[in-house]
């Protein structure tokens, strides 16, 4: 009881110092991830004979490339969401009232009770529901918070990818159940499970882009870039965009065929994750959805969009160190047994 009551103090105290300190360890971790998931890449460089730095150089380039070309991407169907925010809320709220009306077909007596109460109620009632948009001092205020913590998430994806050999090795030492395979294991599971679930979300963006085109909903490529995106954080993700879809489809159509784009969305979401997933992934792959949705609740609560980005290949990292390291601990216990070397079963 000694013992299990130390373990939950620590526990209270490792992920209390997580959230206390988010600025430091969000980035950090969020470095150590996309580490790990570029690791084919740092492997191609080694197999040309690159150097080390300049390797870790380059695939520090090649990411954020990526992301300066995402972001290039979204930023006019940002800009003008939010430019249009507005008058998409006040007609989404008339939206709202309208079928509110037919339902309970009250309105008009509510208005002219309102109106006999408060005359001016409209006005303030309008001047409430108005949309507070960011200004320039908020985001001057907040910029250069952010800048440091993209140096810093820079900065260790640099040292991490020079140096990740030389920590699965120290590590590996350290540790008395496992060695450097192991490590080199767990980071080729979830590489492997990235570079087959960004091919699956790829196919889905561009067929959600095909399927938004064919309806007429207005910016089909950025619905297409946000279908990819939203897809990597399972479950709300693809809920919250869905979400945003009906609400758009209520502005944007009328009748019936307001709710086809979030209907079609979230039938292609259902067919992807219970058909096309699973096959190409595979058993071996394969994770108890209880845990996923437990560390994805978890870690969202936590750190909020990072940590939904960073918790699947966090779990599945997870996984294969405590497959790897139980592996050890039962080999080392059979007399005669010899222990496998999983380092050179990985290189081979």
């Amino acid at each position: 009881m000694a013992r299990v009551a130390i373990m939950l103090i620590a526990l209270v105290v490792v992920f209390t110092t997580l959230d206390q300190a988010q600025g430091f360890f969000a980035p950090v971790f969020s470095a150590l991830v996309v580490g790990i998931i570029l690791s084919p890449l740092s492997n191609f460089w080694d197999r040309i004979g690159l150097r080390t730095s300049f390797a870790a150089l380059a695939t520090v380039i090649i990411s954020l490339c990526a992301m300066v070309s995402l972001v290039f991407l979204l930023e006019p169907y940002i800009a003008e969401a939010v430019e249009r925010a507005p008058i998409i809320w006040f007609e989404l709220r008339d939206a709202i009232e309208g079928i509110r009306a037919m339902i309970l077909g009250f309105e008009e007596i509510t208005e002219e009770v309102v109106d006999a109460v408060d005359p001016d109620n409209t006005d303030v009632a309008t001047e409430k529901e108005s949309i507070d948009v960011p200004s320039m001092t908020d985001a001057l205020f907040y910029a250069p918070q952010y800048l440091a913590q993209f140096m810093m998430f820079v900065g260790v994806l640099y040292f991490f990818l020079l140096t990740r050999r030389e920590i699965y090795a120290w590590l590996g030492g350290a540790i008395d159940q496992m060695d450097e395979g192991d490590f080199l294991h767990a980071e080729h599971q979830v590489a492997q499970y990235f570079l087959t679930i960004t091919g699956i979300n790829l196919s889905f963006g561009a067929l959600v882009v095909l399927v938004m085109q064919l309806l007429g909903m207005p910016a089909p490529v950025f619905w297409g870039v946000m279908a990819f995106a939203l897809n990597y954080i399972l479950y709300l993700g693809p809920i919250a965009l869905g979400s945003t879809l009906l609400i758009t489809g209520i502005v944007v159509f009328d009748g019936a065929i307001s709710f086809a784009p979030a209907a079609l969305y979230m039938a292609m979401n259902a067919t992807e994750g219970q058909f096309v997933t699973p096959a190409l992934v595979g058993k071996r792959m394969s994770v108890n959805p209880l845990l996923v949705f437990l560390s994805l609740a978890f870690w969202l609560w936590l750190w909020r969009p990072i940590g939904g980005i960073i918790a699947i290949p966090l779990l599945i990292w997870s996984i294969a160190i405590t497959k790897g390291a139980l592996g050890q601990t039962i080999s080392s216990g059979i007399p005669g047994k010899l222990r496998p070397n999983r380092l050179a079963g990985r290189e081979a």
